[in-house]
């Protein structure tokens, strides 16, 4: 497991100052924040590409799965070892393609959250209403009781969650007519106004012998202030207006509306099959409705999370289909094009547009689908921020302390809260998690903030810098996954404008970030990272070059002939400087690639290529000896005494009579008898041989491993004299293991 790494100090110079923002947060050019005065300097330290590894699993949204889970798992580590990154194929289910034919999802005058006149609903429309409209019957039963009883009710709920349409329908079976909607404008305190008189008086001119019938009204979306919410007084006089004309009011209102002595009656939405069906028996034959509802297409929209004005559009597409008037890609299509529309929707400038925090809280929420509310939430923060300064960078920037509960912020974002174990670097824990109820919402809404919305760039940037500047590995795992699906966008743009500045930057925190960023890049499908990685990896640049040799680690698997090529050629390179000018560091980053590569799931492919080429120059030999030790110091979940997982490979090549059964004691030997590596060879070995002291299986396996270790006297007596002499765990003396294991080395 990783551990958390500080900010990496600065040196003080012209190149890395930049004015003090608004906000307070001066910033280094690379994005990060500068070393307080005085603080002690630390060297920046790369983490260990194993570690780096873990959390890039641990760490990456649900979106980023299926190449993960291909080249992270299915290999030593069984699968099972390590997890995987869950979710859907970024490629395949967040809807990436062109459409071929737009909804706009929009609704009668008289629903509108944008109709600002009051007006009679015509009867038909009711009526109409009526026949298709779906709902929890008791639910209904029980609110058309209190209505009746109270003559107001104010219904709560998300927009777009069947609110309104429930308002007319509670109405409609109480018999109110006419039903006629308010101004939406009108203020709680002249609420009682717009009920002026009492209903006989109305009638007075009125010469029929039908018997009067009540009148109903309904109130959509009550604008509100803080310091003017809907208090229990208004209603109490609106009861009276309403009891002297017979009438009835419904005031529907959103989840973050203001409201003081009030409780509103939450309206859930309801079930999409529900709604479906019915709109479905409204416009087709029953034997039709049932073969459309059990087509893949139909039982994949329900099974994602539409709201009911979607479903009602989707009812009405599937009948044009089932008229032969639409096509199956487009009923396949309009899900994701729903989606989009919604994201459209929360991002648009309009009188009914999402407050500015809203939004960046949607941003953060995409970035860290999946993660800690609270993280997501804090960030989101930061993100308002930089928003703020970006529209006037004259204000200084001002965020509420205390804001909209969590639940009210999640239902406007159709998202969930859950609660579920994260991993950290002290082991797993339980946390408060929040996520959008379709996994597709985080790729498509960062796409159109990133290509819809160009002005919220700079902004966007330089949170992601910040993003990445972060102690917390989550948090710089899901700045490097974010701009990977920028780069999946717009890949000229995300490279110039965030990932290469990581790439390019000093600090390994922030080159490991662009390590991620391609890896996960690549992994959803975006073109031309391995040209990328190539070009990095042969340019003369150092740093760019350290980043492609760690993208290979992890990349490697799909390509591993090419991958070893290219690690081949930069340990040359290396080589061929000065003795005294070898970047030792990169020579270790270059080992630890190829012992990542032997951990994957190309590990038998990636061993034939070591042994083929181990006799080409001195330089490949080391690399390849330092990765097979690097690999074989590796043990399953990172634990200090887990089993080794070269170990493991080489006992089911054994039984399997797999390669590895002659490849992995093949480079044992040699990597005892090259003097580079003996060392580090034999501590590899002794810890082995201290785990064999916990684990019978672990031994049984090591003890078919060492005779084949020994094929010359020398191998013998290098062996012989570790088992013999090693020391115990705390410095005691040799584990009773290690004598039974000595007596299975064959004497030479």
């Amino acid at each position: 497991m990783s551990t958390p790494e500080a900010p990496a100090p600065e040196r003080p110079g012209a190149a890395n100052a930049v004015p003090q923002q608004p906000g307070g947060d001066a910033e280094t050019a690379d994005g990060g924040r500068p070393e307080a005065e005085g603080e002690p300097e630390e060297r920046d330290q790369p983490q260990n590409a194993w570690s780096a590894r873990r959390d890039l699993v641990d760490h990456s949204p649900r979106i980023m799965n299926v190449g993960a889970r291909a080249a992270f798992n299915g290999g030593l580590h069984g699968g099972t070892q390590h997890g995987g990154i869950s979710g859907g194929n970024f490629s395949g289910d967040v809807y990436l393609g062109s459409r071929t034919e737009v909804y706009q999802l929009s609704f009668p005058s008289f629903a509108s959250p944008a109709s600002a006149a009051s007006g009679e609903v015509p009867g038909a429309t009711l009526e109409e209403l009526a026949t298709h409209f779906a709902a929890d019957e008791e639910l209904m039963a029980r609110l058309a009781v209190r209505l009746r009883q109270d003559r107001v009710l104010v219904l709560s709920g998300g927009r777009f969650t069947g609110r309104r349409t429930a308002a007319l329908m509670l109405l409609h079976r109480l018999g109110a007519s006419p039903v006629r909607v308010l101004d939406r404008d009108t203020r709680p305190d002249e609420l009682a106004g717009r009920f002026p008189g009492d209903k006989a008086a109305d009638e007075a001119g009125d010469k029929s012998e039908e018997p009067p019938r009540a009148c109903g009204y309904v109130l959509h979306d009550l604008t509100t202030r803080r310091d003017n919410p809907l208090r229990e007084h208004h209603l109490l006089a609106v009861r009276d207006r309403l009891a002297a004309q017979d009438a009835y009011l419904v005031v529907t209102v959103g989840p973050t509306t203001p409201v003081e002595d009030v409780t509103p009656e939450e309206w859930p939405p309801p079930a999409a099959a529900d709604v479906l069906a019915a709109h479905l028996r409204t416009r087709t034959d029953p034997e039709t409705a049932a073969g459309l509802l059990v087509r893949p297409q139909v039982t994949d929209f329900l099974a994602r999370s539409h709201q009911p004005r979607e479903v009602a559009r989707f009812a009405e597409l599937l009948a044009r289909y089932a008229a032969g008037e639409a096509d199956e890609r487009t009923v396949a299509d309009f899900s994701g094009v729903a989606l989009e529309n919604q994201v459209q929707e929360w991002f648009a400038e309009d009188e009914t547009s999402l407050h500015l925090r809203d939004k960046a809280f949607l941003v953060a929420l995409a970035a860290f689908d999946g993660g800690p509310y609270p993280l997501t939430a804090e960030l989101s923060d930061l993100l308002y921020r930089f928003l703020q300064e970006t529209e006037n960078p004259a204000r200084a920037p001002e965020v509420p302390v205390f804001g909209t509960h969590v639940r009210k912020r999640l239902q406007v974002a159709r998202a969930k809260a859950y609660l579920a174990e994260e991993h950290t670097e002290w082991g797993p824990v339980t946390q408060k998690k929040a996520e959008f109820l379709d996994e597709r919402a985080s790729g498509v809404l960062l796409r159109e903030v990133w290509t819809g919305h160009p002005s919220a760039r700079p902004a966007l940037i330089r949170w992601l810098r910040r993003l990445a500047d972060d102690g917390r590995p989550l948090v710089r795992t899901r700045a490097a996954s974010t701009a990977a699906v920028l780069a999946r966008t717009d890949l000229p743009s995300a490279m110039a404008l965030v990932i290469q500045p990581w790439g390019m930057s000093k600090r390994f925190k922030h080159r490991l970030v662009a390590v991620n960023a391609l890896t996960l890049a690549h992994f959803i499908a975006t073109p031309n990272i391995p040209r990328i990685l190539d070009a990095w990896c042969s340019g003369d640049d150092p740093r760019p070059r350290w980043v492609a040799v760690r993208a290979y680690g992890l990349l490697g698997p799909e390509r591993p002939e090419q991958a070893l090529a290219a690690l081949r050629g930069a340990v040359r390179r290396l080589y061929a400087g000065a003795p005294d000018s070898t970047d030792d560091e990169l020579v270790v980053e270059l080992a630890q690639s190829v012992g990542l590569l032997l951990l994957s799931s190309a590990s038998d492919q990636v061993l034939a290529e070591l042994r083929a080429h181990i006799d080409d120059d001195r330089a490949v030999r080391d690399l390849t000896l330092g990765g097979f030790v690097s690999a074989c110091a590796r043990t399953e979940d990172d634990e200090p005494h887990g089993t080794p997982l070269v170990l493991g490979w080489y006992a089911r090549a054994a039984t399997e009579g797999g390669a590895a059964a002659q490849g992995v004691p093949f480079l044992w030997r040699t990597a005892l008898a090259d003097p580079r590596t003996t060392r580090d060879a034999l501590d590899v070995l002794r810890e082995w041989v201290l785990t064999a002291d916990r684990s019978t299986a672990v031994e049984w396996a090591l003890a078919a491993l060492l005779p084949t270790l020994v094929t010359t006297p020398t191998e013998h007596q290098r062996l012989s004299h570790l088992l013999r002499t090693m020391s115990g765990e705390d410095g005691d003396p040799p584990p009773p293991v290690a004598a039974r294991l000595l007596t299975t080395l064959p004497h030479r």
